[in-house]
């Protein structure tokens, strides 16, 4: 086992620029960390190269980590890789895989258009996994998807289906296409979801928390849904607005 106790290690240096969005696409690599996360990623066969854990730490027989580097190292240096306030012990690097998305006939698919927040983004993921979505794209401007917020979020959904990056403006007729039926989210034009009753595959746009879904887009849409708000709030969050679309529309199917 290799064994790293400074944090200005030139290896820890590298590992570090995985914190922001440059440094991971440079190297094409990830960062996670927690016992959850990491387990996901090894179950679903996603390429971790290296695991780096804090001496006192118990790597769980059940984990299978073949080829994967194992670094023992001390709480100061899992610090410097971490995000969260309390550490658990271990952080892993995750290579970038190529998605492949090939569509299904009776499949379920989410479309995101510009969302910010890390939270929301990793909540949606992990409802849509929930529902059984096939796959996730998401468009410009959306918040990116290896940001450890995010990651966190979607407690680790992001290994169980295609999550893709894409330009809507492309997807969308080619979804048409191929017999997917989209719903935007608006309430300009929609309908409530209670009235639509899905028959094949299907998309749902879910637009950014501030300005929604760019009209653009939605002019592109087969039909825009809303949520009907019975109270005072003046609007929905938008990851509450996607568990409930996604979950009302499968009981209809």
């Amino acid at each position: 086992m290799n064994r790293i106790t400074s944090p200005k290690n030139g290896r820890v240096k590298e590992w570090k620029k995985l914190k922001n969005r440059k440094g991971r696409e440079k190297a094409g690599s990830f960062i996670i960390e927690g016992p959850h996360l990491i387990e996901e990623a090894l179950q679903h066969h996603a390429e971790v190269t290296d695991l780096i854990i804090e001496e006192t730490f118990r790597i769980p027989s059940e984990w299978h980590t073949g080829n994967v580097t194992t670094w023992l190292t001390n709480d100061e240096v899992i610090k410097e890789l971490t995000e969260t306030e309390t550490p658990q012990g271990i952080v892993a690097i995750v290579k970038f895989q190529k998605q492949d998305l090939t569509l299904n006939k009776n499949g379920t698919y989410i479309l995101i258009d510009g969302i910010q927040d890390p939270g929301n983004l990793g909540t949606i993921i992990r409802t849509g996994d929930s529902a059984g979505v096939d796959a996730v794209i998401l468009g410009e401007g959306t918040v990116d998807l290896f940001n450890s917020k995010v990651l966190r979020s979607t407690q680790g959904s992001i290994f169980h289906l295609p999550v893709i990056k894409g330009d809507l403006k492309n997807w969308i007729p080619r979804l048409k296409e191929e017999g997917v039926k989209v719903y935007g989210t608006a309430l300009e034009g929609g309908i409530p979801y209670t009235s639509e009753k899905p028959d094949g595959s299907y998309a749902i746009l879910f637009g950014n928390e501030a300005k929604g879904v760019q009209s653009e887009l939605l002019e592109q849409t087969d039909q825009n849904l809303y949520v009907p708000i019975y109270g005072n709030a003046e609007s929905l969050n938008v990851a509450v607005a996607a568990g409930i679309l996604l979950y009302g529309l499968k009981l209809q199917e």
